[in-house]
């Protein structure tokens, strides 16, 4: 029955899109009725997550296939637009539906009031349908499609607000970011179809790729993947995401847009067994992205920009798990990761409506001028609390299931290459570091004294609409881990995500060969479990007991590196100075000189003699007789004299 259903997931959401869009362009009062845009904007959603349910839960292991209709046909290469539903798209469908209908949901009672509040809608359905397309194409243009597809739709919705220069400023880069990856990304398609000759999944992944050509389509998707997953050099765009409206941060950074390198690679995992150096590279990078990241969001006082950079950081240890090797454990990380960090920025913006509407601050995203918002905002405290808990790595939450597979896996990587026991180290650092500013965030977001002087009213707690998908992400963020509980404790019975993602059910994912013996597996349990506790236990003694001078001592142990994690390691302001301005240089003195002097020119001319020959003929057509007729005994004149002399 669902199987039959299937297309619904890719059109649905279109669907939604069209319908918004068209009526919404056509009917004023359409775009007034607030209720019906969001009903139909979460139920176009809604509606697929239900159908990719279904198809979960009646899986017997033969994919679900089918073609909506037919694109391309050439001598050597037909494409058309066809979907395949397996154990790993079908836990990516599961996601991306399910959290982003819950963020739909939310984006009902937060855009409230919004002059736009009919294109949000548009966009988000639009997001939704691309993302579709990308995790679900049988073959690689379809995919390339869909993540064109919410490359554009992350410029629309980061730029939404786009009358403030700041934010369409930050839609541009992102969207200028994301090109650079995307141009690997053809490059590495190219390569593809010229060694196989198709670009159908099923047939990349069954023949037999030449070694040299497996290791240049490999370090060229994860060059995709480090714009689309914001990695180590490309993830400057994540945190300047942050313009956006805050549903479109939840719906970017949790579940859809930055996983979809992680699906790509996790898709094509056989490539990358084949290239083991390429993956101490994809690892490597990991590690480092992490460690930035999560330096940079210790000394940071935006709470949003804080979870971008949480982010950026959680991003690193996929890839960690990718570059060992552990693809089915960086997938069950995505899912972990979509619960809790869709929970934080939607909490994040339930706070931020509430100080705004307060007028309690001149920057309602300044931590340092919040505090005590639990006693006014109890579910969103409660909420925001439990998330934290889950991205610090604490059990019996999920981020620490997860969290601890990572690092468990890629020590076992360590018999490949030592490299893998430096990334481990990084990533045990990173864990407590993230414990450690997430504990921060959270205590100065909603304990403590209040630091801020409100000018009409107290904060207040959200609509419901607002707070219901935040106990719905939260109690996911609690029991999502037990899907995926390691060995030594459920001795395989409740690890639901590596059989469900091994190659016998039918899923593209190959898993590398990672154990470590009884006595190690236990060590690293304690040993995760302890250094999140140690970030916790540090973080609120720290603000516990001093607010905002808690700060003060970290600055005073930090010293001058302080600064530079404030200013963010200045990544921006190297790529503004080497390699912005000189192409901004070249474009105005030698690109616009050649436009300004030759193309208008050409351009400019064509009009001039246009003009010009027409007013030749406006002259001759004067209207008198006798200048026609002389016209005419002139043509006769030269008429004879050809043919006479011809």
């Amino acid at each position: 029955m669902f199987a039959s259903l299937a297309p619904l997931i890719i059109l649905l959401p279109l669907v939604g899109a069209l319908v918004i869009g068209l009526t919404g362009f056509l009917s004023p009062a359409f775009r007034k009725n607030e209720s019906l845009i969001g009903i139909i904007g979460t139920l176009a959603v809604a509606i697929p997550f239900v159908v990719v349910a279904g198809i979960f839960l009646t899986y017997n292991g033969s994919p679900v296939t089918f073609e909506i209709m037919p694109w391309m046909q050439t001598m050597n290469l037909r494409v058309g637009f066809g979907y395949n539903l397996d154990s790993l798209s079908i836990t990516m469908a599961l996601i991306v539906t399910g959290v982003g209908s819950v963020i739909h949901l939310y984006s009902a009672g937060y855009m409230h009031g919004d002059s736009g509040y009919y294109k949000f809608f548009l966009y988000l359905n639009l997001f939704i349908f691309s993302m579709n397309n990308l995790i679900l194409g049988d073959n690689l243009v379809v995919t390339f499609l869909g993540w064109e597809g919410v490359g554009a739709c992350s410029y629309f919705l980061i730029g939404f607000w786009f009358k403030d220069m700041d934010k369409a400023a930050a839609a541009q880069k992102a969207f200028v970011a994301n090109r650079i990856g995307d141009f690997a990304f053809l490059i590495a398609i190219f390569l593809l179809f010229g060694a196989v000759g198709s670009l159908r999944y099923a047939d990349i992944l069954s023949a037999q790729i030449p070694p040299d050509t497996g290791w240049w389509v490999a370090l060229l998707i994860f060059i995709a993947a480090t714009g689309k997953s914001a990695q180590i050099p490309l993830y400057v765009w994540l945190p300047d995401a942050m313009a956006g409206p805050t549903p479109v941060s939840a719906l970017i950074h949790a579940a859809t847009m930055v996983t979809s390198g992680i699906y790509l690679i996790s898709r094509l995992s056989v490539i990358y067994l084949g290239a083991p150096d390429i993956m101490i590279v994809v690892s490597m990078i990991g590690g480092l992205t992490a460690i930035v990241a999560a330096t940079i969001a210790l000394a940071q006082n935006d709470i949003k920009k804080v979870l971008a950079y949480s982010t950026v950081s959680q991003l690193g240890f996929m890839f960690m798990a990718l570059g060992a090797g552990a693809f089915s454990t960086a997938i069950f990380h995505v899912m972990t990761h979509a619960f809790f960090k869709a929970c934080l920025f939607l909490g994040s913006g339930s706070v931020i409506h509430a100080m705004e509407h307060a007028h309690a601050a001149h920057d309602p995203q300044d931590i340092r001028t919040m505090g005590g918002l639990r006693k006014y905002m109890p579910s969103t405290a409660w909420t925001f609390w439990i998330a934290t808990v889950a991205i610090a790595g604490l059990p019996p939450l999920s981020g620490f299931f997860s969290k601890d597979e990572i690092l468990g896996k890629v020590f076992a990587a360590g018999h490949q290459s030592t490299l893998y026991y430096a990334v481990w180290g990084v990533g045990v650092l990173t864990a407590f570091l993230t414990a450690f500013y997430m504990t921060r965030v959270t205590f100065l977001t909603f304990e403590g004294s209040e630091r801020y002087e409100s000018h009409a009213h107290h904060p207040h707690e959200s609509s419901p609409l607002m707070t219901i998908p935040l106990w719905i992400l939260a109690a996911l963020a609690i029991v999502g881990g037990y899907v995926g509980l390691p060995a030594v404790i459920a001795h395989g019975h409740w690890n639901l995500i590596t059989p469900w993602l091994a190659p016998e059910n039918h899923s593209v994912i190959v898993n590398r060969e990672l154990h470590a013996d009884l006595a190690t597996e236990w060590m690293l349990i304690g040993l995760s479990i302890g250094i999140a506790a140690i970030g916790v236990l540090a973080a609120f003694s720290l603000y516990r007991r001093f607010d905002l001078a808690g700060d003060d001592r970290v600055k005073k142990l930090l010293g001058g590196y302080y600064r530079t994690l404030e200013n963010k390691y200045y990544v921006d302001e190297f790529y503004n100075r080497v390699l912005i301005r000189p192409f901004v240089w070249l474009a105005d003195k030698a690109v616009m000189g050649f436009d300004r002097r030759v193309i208008d020119g050409v351009v400019d001319g064509t009009g001039l003699a246009t003009a010009f020959s027409g007013d030749i003929l406006r002259r001759l057509q004067s209207g008198l007789v006798q200048n026609y007729a002389l016209i005419m005994i002139a043509g006769i004149v030269m008429l004879l004299a050809y043919l006479i002399h011809g």
